[in-house]
Parts: C-alpha cells; sequence; structure tokens
C-alpha cells in the first residue's frame, strides 16, 4: 500500500490518525482492496450528447456517465471501491446526513495536457483534508489509497469527460456522508463514499474580472472549536443566507469575520484571502493564518509556495477590517484576492458593509500580483510550466 504524505500543508497524519483512535478501531479505518471493481455504465451518453454539454458546461450542471462508491460499516471497515453507473443511488429519507449533518466533501480537478494526457493536482493533500474533516464530523477517515484509487478509476473510465479546452476542466468531487437509515442522534453505523465528476468551465462566468463583496456583520461562518476547520455540509448550509444578504446589497461574495472579536477578515465565501501590499518584486503578501476556523485551502498553500518562489515576501497573521479599508484608502494594500480550486484566484475590486462603509481596491483589483501567481499555478496544473514541486498526479 503507497503512502502519500505532503509536510506543506499544516496538516497531520498523524493527529488524524490519533484523533480518530476511539471512534474508529485500526481494521475499522484501513481499506478492504485497493483495486475499484469497475462496473460501468452499460449505456452512457452519446458522443454527440456529450460533446453539446463540453461545448458550454457551466459548473457542476452535468454530470459524467460513472461514479466510484465505496461504503463502510462497523463490523466490516471500508469495502472495495466501485465504479458504477452515476444513475445508481443509495440511502434513503431517514439516513443520518439528512438529518444530523454528518456530511463532508471534496473539491479538485483533472487537467487535460496538449499531448492528450491527464493529470490532477495534489490529491494527496485533498486525502488529507478529507480526513481530517472526517474526523471532526465523527466519520471513518476515508484511506488515501482508496481516495486517490478512485479518481484514478473514475477518470480513466469517464476521459472522454475532461475538456480539451485549457480554460476548462473535469471537477472531481468526493463525498463522504452517513448513509444509515436510523434517526438515534449518534455517529451513522453505516457510511458511503462517493466520487463523481462533472465538466466545468470558469466559476465566474465573467472571467477574471474583480468581484465586489459584503462584509457580513450579522453572520458568523466559524467559531473557535467548531467546524471551521471542515469542509463540511453544514458550514455551507449556514452561509447561504449571508450570500444572500451580499446579493441583496449589490456584492458577488461574502467576507467573513472572527466570531470573538468581529474585527478580523476570514474568508470570502468558501475561499481564503489574500492581500497584497507594495508592488512588483518588492510585493508583501498576507493571508490570515489558520486559527482553527478557517479551512486550509490546497491552493492557498500552493500559493504560499508560489508566492516565495517569485520572490515576493509571505505572511501568515492577522489583517482586520479597518486596517483593510485604510490600507485601500492610503495605497498600501494595492490588491486583494481570494483562491480556492473551483475558480483559481479571483481578484476583489470593491467592499461593502453595513456598519464599516465602503471602499475599492486600490487599483480596482485588477493587480499585476494577482495576475502573476494565478498564471503561475494555472500553468503548472495545465503543463504549461515544469512542475518543480512535484504536485501533479498522472491519471491518464
Amino acid at each position: 500500500m503507497t503512502t502519500y504524505v505532503h509536510s506543506d500543508l499544516d496538516v497531520s497524519a498523524a493527529k488524524v490518525v490519533a484523533s480518530g483512535q476511539a471512534l474508529y478501531p485500526a481494521e475499522a479505518r484501513t481499506s478492504a482492496a485497493t483495486a475499484i471493481a469497475l462496473h460501468p455504465n452499460t449505456s452512457p451518453m452519446s458522443e454527440a450528447d456529450r460533446a453539446k454539454i463540453l461545448e458550454n458546461p457551466g459548473f457542476g450542471q452535468y454530470f459524467s456517465d460513472n461514479v466510484v462508491r465505496a461504503r463502510w460499516n462497523k463490523a466490516q471497515g471500508w469495502t472495495a471501491g466501485e465504479l458504477i453507473s452515476s444513475a445508481t443511488s443509495s440511502g434513503g429519507f431517514g439516513m443520518n446526513a439528512l438529518h444530523y449533518g454528518q456530511s463532508i466533501f471534496e473539491g479538485l480537478k483533472a487537467y487535460r495536457h496538449e499531448d492528450g494526457s491527464i493529470y490532477t493536482f495534489r490529491p494527496e493533500a485533498n486525502a488529507l483534508r478529507f480526513q481530517r474533516s472526517a474526523t471532526r464530523l465523527a466519520l471513518p477517515p476515508v484511506p488515501t489509497d482508496l481516495f486517490i484509487g478512485a479518481i484514478e478509476a473514475l477518470v480513466s473510465q469517464d476521459q472522454a469527460w475532461v475538456p480539451n479546452d485549457p480554460d476548462k476542466s473535469l471537477y472531481l468531487r468526493p463525498l463522504e456522508f452517513g448513509s444509515e437509515n436510523a434517526l438515534g442522534v449518534r455517529p451513522s453505523l453505516e457510511v458511503t463514499y462517493v466520487l463523481m465528476a462533472c465538466p466545468v468551465g470558469a466559476y465566474f462566468p465573467q472571467g477574471v474580472k474583480p468581484v465586489s463583496v459584503w462584509l457580513s456583520d450579522d453572520y458568523v461562518r466559524a467559531a473557535p472549536g467548531g467546524t471551521g476547520e471542515a469542509k463540511c455540509a453544514g458550514n455551507y448550509a449556514a452561509s447561504l443566507v449571508a450570500q444572500a444578504e451580499a446579493t441583496e446589497n449589490g456584492c458577488d461574495q461574502v467576507v467573513w469575520i472572527d466570531a470573538n472579536e468581529r474585527k478580523y477578515i476570514e474568508e470570502m465565501g468558501g475561499m481564503n484571502m489574500f492581500f497584497v501590499y507594495g508592488s512588483g518584486n518588492s510585493a508583501r503578501l498576507v493571508t490570515p493564518k489558520l486559527t482553527g476556523t478557517l479551512l486550509p485551502g490546497v491552493t492557498r498553500d500552493s500559493i504560499l509556495t508560489l508566492a516565495r518562489d517569485l520572490g515576493y515576501e509571505v505572511e501568515e497573521g492577522t489583517i482586520s477590517v479597518e486596517q483593510w479599508r485604510e490600507g485601500c484608502a492610503s495605497g498600501e494594500i494595492t490588491e486583494t484576492f481570494a483562491c480556492g480550486t473551483a475558480a483559481v484566484i479571483t481578484p476583489v475590486g470593491r467592499v461593502d458593509s453595513k456598519n464599516s462603509g465602503a471602499w475599492t481596491i486600490a487599483d480596482g483589483g485588477s493587480g499585476d500580483v494577482t495576475m502573476k501567481l494565478r498564471a503561475a499555478l494555472v500553468d503548472i496544473q495545465t503543463g504549461r510550466a515544469p512542475d518543480t514541486h512535484n504536485w501533479l498526479h498522472r491519471l491518464v
């Protein structure tokens, strides 16, 4: 069995294992087999219909022909994964995830390179974060070999769904949830793991353009001791009302501030944030430090590394709403951007709020540092630049 470790992320495989010991003994936390059994869809979509979808896939609207599913129960642990038709469903209306929210997910992409080969980006980092999320939600951590093996099997089978356009990709959505049909308030005794895929274009249809953001004064994304660093469904459900408020106020996205002092910037929607001080080679980047209330983004971690490669000074610290506003007014803060798997890097151009006023970013959001970092990351993912950090994992 291959062991995947990535020391750059602020995550620890040892902590994952140790914290899951009480709930899940060793025999219940390992996979029964590394091979994925293939039972593909016998009636896949026609080539013509698929080609029509790939012309304009949108984001998350269409799914490929198959999914990979694996099951877990307390007596037997993880079963071997199986690739099955995406039309197959499981679970019932009484299942744990629907009532008590035992549900986590991940997001990563498969990219077709110019020579036709297909790669994904840092899957072992996503696997490790998925394991941490599982532990926080009292779910059995999915073994890394099963997590990556499912990706290899699904993309190999559904490789025709990976777009040829370098601006598009196949989005991969690992999902784990409590699937026991029982209404008792306790960790589910049955768990299902599913990997699904859908072709995607740009997350923001308008392209890489500055977004406007709304500072949420009334709602909190996460509090110390909560589930902020887990990628769980409940975090996103709780964010929707604040996102609706942002939309009502003419903004594209919501920005969260901390729960304790209600003054420090944390995230934009489900994305990590960066603030650029200065310009050119002397620019300095500041990103909110991981305090347990922020999601440890794989894209965030990659940008920290790439920024250092490009000669920028990088700091993980704190920045208050007041510091952001005054920094933009003085010109000290020249750029602001958010980052995540789906959107990669998105510049921020305008800020609005109920209690803190409104302001614009010094350059209107179209910053050189932002776009230079975005290009550096995307070029590695799509094979247009050397992968000096060994982040790419070949699938086909």
